[in-house]
């Protein structure tokens, strides 16, 4: 049917499409990659549920030895010291105190003065933690312990942990919450919708109203 445009009628064959708008293009991308970094956290928040053994292992000290050494060896008893030595193995032993005294002496040398500890070497040579803001410590075992499993959690759902092979879990289904997996393949399939309807110009003429 001709469009009528100043009083004279148009060929539908003449009518230009309107062009897509970009910004709505834009806004549909961002909100795809948003759904992406969505579903890779919960992945990998189903990961922990499913492996509470990752946070929980002894080897997890080389991940940062100096909070480590901060929230969870200074309550340790030498019994439970000793079992985490046999539970690592003398290769693993000597790796963790290896970067145990390298950590300190790099915080030795750059203090960090946001840090709740600050580093002195005592008389006889070694290096030592002095608490440098009473408020962040540690006040028991188990807020020490508590403090540790949420740091854990938190460097893994960054993909900080170099030693993880992170696209086993990214790009596994088996870790998906199908009910929230149902739902933003909806909303993405309603914001396709809603960029071709705006793409297309929708059902609104120059004036707001259809034009026939």
């Amino acid at each position: 049917m001709a469009r009528h445009v100043n009083g004279s009628s148009v060929p539908p064959e003449r009518i230009s499409p309107r062009p897509k708008d970009d910004t709505t293009s834009a806004v549909v991308h961002v909100q795809a990659q948003d759904t992406d970094r969505i579903r890779i956290k919960n992945r990998r928040k189903r990961y922990l549920d499913l492996h509470p053994e990752y946070i929980h292992g002894s080897n997890l000290e080389l991940a940062d030895p100096l909070l480590y050494d901060r929230l969870i060896r200074r309550f340790q008893s030498p019994a439970e010291r000793q079992r985490e030595g046999r539970e690592r193995g003398y290769t693993g032993n000597l790796e963790a105190d290896l970067m145990r005294s390298e950590a300190k002496l790099e915080a030795l040398r750059h203090p960090d003065v946001n840090s709740a500890m600050a580093y002195k070497r005592a008389e006889d040579g070694s290096i030592t933690g002095v608490e440098a803001d009473r408020e962040e410590r540690a006040g028991s075992k188990e807020e020490g312990r508590a403090r540790w499993v949420e740091f854990m959690r938190q460097r893994f759902l960054r993909g900080e942990d170099g030693d993880f092979e992170y696209e086993v879990v990214d790009e596994s289904e088996e870790y998906d919450d199908r009910g929230e997996e149902e739902q933003r393949h909806l909303e993405a399939y309603l914001a396709r919708q809603s960029e071709e309807y705006l793409g297309e110009g929708g059902p609104r003429g120059e004036t707001g109203v259809q034009d026939f």
